[in-house]
Parts: C-alpha cells; structure tokens; sequence
C-alpha cells in the first residue's frame, strides 16, 4: 500500500509548460475568457498580447481588468500580429468565420464545441486543412489535475481490466447567463457534457454505439431544450459505460454533484470535478480522487489544483508546446474532436429514436 500511495503522490498532475512561451492573442472576450482563461495563463506564466472582440466595449472592458496591453477594433487588425497562439473562444456559428479571417498556418485554440453539428464540424475540420492551421480544441477536462492522475493509472493497467465507468451530473446550471443558448435546437449535451463525451473518449477509446434519451425540465424556460439526459456507451458486453446529467438541481450543494466513478478487476477511482461557473450553492470546495486497488484501503490523491480553471492551462501548453516541437502529439487536436463531435451526433440522434415497446401480456 505504501508503494502505491507514493506512486500516485509522483504522478504529474500539470501539463508541462513551453520553454518559450507565445503571446496569445484573444478571439472573443466574454464570461469564459474572463473567468477562466486570461487568470489561468496569467497564473501559468503566459502573456496576453491582446483582445478582440466584435462587441468593442466588452473587449476594452476586459483589457482593463486583466491589464491586457491592446484592443483590436477587427479581427483583420488581430489577424495581422505574428508570432502568437490566437485562442478563439466564440459561439459555435461564429468558429468558421473567425478562422476564414487568420492567417494561413496560424496556431489556433478553439472553444468547444466544434461547431452546432456534425455537419459544421466537418466544415471546420475541412478549413483548418486548408488553410493548414495548426488547431486544438479547448478540452481541458482532460489536464484537470485528477484526470491526469486517472490517465496515468489507466496507462499503466493499474486498476485492470476495465468493468465500469459512469459520470453522474446532479447539479444546478445558470443557463441565463449565457444568452446564445436560448432557443437553440441542442444545448445541454452540445455544450457542457461534450466534456464528459471527450474525457470518456479520451480515456477509455472510442464506443461500439450510444443509447440516450434528453429532457427538458418545467424549472426552466421551454426555450432551453435538453437540461438532462441519460446516455449508455457500448464498449462490449464486459464493460458498462453510463452518463446521467441532471442541472435543473435546486436543493443545495449537500448532494450536488459531478462525478466520475472507473472500476477494475484490480481497483476502482472516483473523482469529483466541481463546477465553479455554476452557482454559489452548489460550491463543494476542491476536486478530489480517491482510489482503492484490491490489496488496500481507499486512498485520497493530494491534488494541486481544480479543473476549473487550473485545467485551462493544459490544452494552451499541449498545442504551444507541438507547435514548438517540444510534444510529439497534440491531444485535442480538431480531428480528435471532429470524433468527439460524431459522439454527441450519435446521442442526438439516439434521444429521437422510439424505444423498445413492452410487450403485451393481456
């Protein structure tokens, strides 16, 4: 036991940082940018070049909070500045514009998703070859501290041959203050757990099929559409892989919660993955991972940070560092993503499908 807790105490739990790091120029200046990015790279050690965003305003206000040195009043005078990692952090329908207007072979992070569909995706996948961009998407789940203690153990077939993985949501979302989701025709899967498709992408490979359903909840607006759903992963029949998400939770932080259960023949690791652009009441303090392997007792792996937001350091170092030549693979590059995205695609497509009907017995 002793072995173990001193090799999960040594497991790098932050992607390591460029030697020369470049300047980021920001695409977009809104709550994501603000709360996570620009503090997270500034923590990190990277510098901010300067912010763009179609709203003026909103860009000059967000220079002056974060000391950001520039404002570009258009994205051709962004465009123009050399040398710097642009990180895009737009809606959805604006990603293929943006990209039209940087430059060729330009070094690009991209807010999730990767496009409203399949079908955009494709279409960005298609441009950033084209226009031969070296392109990542923000899938920073993956580098949250406890995650990358989780990879390593999987890697190493620490835990065994793989019985069970389950991510149980119960929590309240805010969905207001995002504006753009409003209407929309996918929301909750499209937007927040492509997250938990990613990581489980990320983690376990890729599934035979999917089953899901999604729902609405009378809390909110009938203009938000899937607040919830509950989806199946088919990895074969020795494996079961489940989600069940759930943000219409009201009852306060005591049973909130985003959790991610991986259960082996040899052990079993479960992490906790707080949510800290939701609301006060549903604050639970730090994320956490505690593991028990079949010869021990359950173990608590001493984090050194959050996903939100020490994660966001993760996938700008991943791609600075490619870009460079210092990693040899770029983890969330956009055809890694363009999967993620026939991954929530197969969901969508499940939740409109009939379900088997009970037979009749009188």
């Amino acid at each position: 036991m002793g072995n173990k807790a001193g090799l999960l105490r040594k497991i790098p739990q932050q992607w390591p940082m460029p030697k020369r790091p470049k300047p980021i120029v920001f695409i977009g200046a809104g709550g994501i940018v603000r709360a996570a990015h620009l503090p997270t790279y500034r923590k990190a050690g990277f510098h901010n070049a300067g912010v763009y965003d179609k709203h003026l305003p909103t860009a000059e206000k967000t220079a002056r909070d974060f000391r950001v040195p520039h404002v570009f009043r258009t994205l051709a005078e962004a465009a123009r500045v050399s040398g710097v990692v642009f990180d895009v952090a737009v809606p959805a329908t604006g990603i293929l514009s943006v990209l039209k207007g940087l430059p060729n072979k330009a070094v690009v992070l991209i807010q999730k998703p990767l496009g409203v569909d399949l079908k955009s995706a494709k279409r960005i996948l298609a441009l950033c070859r084209t226009k031969k961009l070296t392109a990542a998407v923000n899938f920073q789940c993956r580098f949250s501290p406890n995650m990358m203690v989780l990879r390593d153990l999987l890697e190493r077939g620490a835990l065994g041959v793989l019985t069970d993985a389950e991510i149980r949501v119960n929590l309240f979302t805010p969905w207001g203050q995002w504006r753009f989701l409003e209407g929309i025709p996918r929301m909750e899967i499209l937007y927040h757990s492509i997250h938990y498709l990613d990581l489980l992408r990320s983690l376990l490979g890729e599934p035979k099929d999917v089953y899901c359903r999604t729902y609405r909840n009378p809390r909110l607006s009938p203009r938000y559409r899937d607040a919830a759903h509950s989806a199946i992963l088919n990895y074969g029949p020795s494996m079961r892989c489940a989600l069940y998400v759930n943000h219409a939770f009201v009852y306060g932080p005591r049973h909130s919660m985003v959790q991610l259960k991986v259960e082996g023949m040899k052990g079993v690791a479960i992490a906790n993955m707080q949510q800290k652009l939701n609301s006060a009441r549903d604050a639970q303090g730090h994320d956490w991972l505690e593991v028990c392997f079949e010869d021990s007792k359950w173990m608590k792996v001493p984090l050194k940070g959050d996903w939100f937001f020490d994660a966001f350091q993760g996938p700008m170092a991943n791609l600075q560092r490619y870009a460079s030549g210092e990693d040899k693979v770029l983890r969330t590059r956009v055809e890694d993503a363009t999967k993620t995205m026939t991954l929530v695609e197969a969901l969508y497509l499940s939740a409109r499908k009939p379900g088997t009907k009970i037979p009749q017995v009188i």
